[in-house]
């Protein structure tokens, strides 16, 4: 069985066991959280939600937070003297799928 859940914005397809990094969430190491449940899907049947598929939640486990890999930002103009460097590193939540419930 699998599951479309939407976190930070972003959608993405999870089974029960899958470790994924998500947007920040504010929630400590070893807390469960629950996260809306847009498409379950598996063994021929598929429940599409409008948006959300009603009782129908994914548990997941709170394993750590990080920040993702540095992302340099350069800006420059030709002939104007002008350059900017800068950058940025992505805060995560890792988290471990532990049950789908629907």
């Amino acid at each position: 069985m699998f599951a479309i859940i939407q976190s930070g914005g972003k959608q993405y397809r999870v089974a029960e066991g899958d470790v994924l990094k998500l947007e920040s969430l504010k929630a400590e190491p070893g807390d469960t959280v629950e996260l809306p449940v847009m498409m379950l899907g598996g063994e021929g049947d598929v429940k599409v939600g409008a948006p959300l598929v009603d009782g129908a939640n994914v548990k997941a486990e709170v394993v750590s937070h990080g920040r993702g890999k540095k992302i340099y930002i350069y800006k420059f103009k030709a002939k104007a003297n002008y350059r900017r460097k800068n950058g940025h590193r992505q805060p995560y939540t890792e988290v471990r799928i532990k049950e789908i419930a629907s």
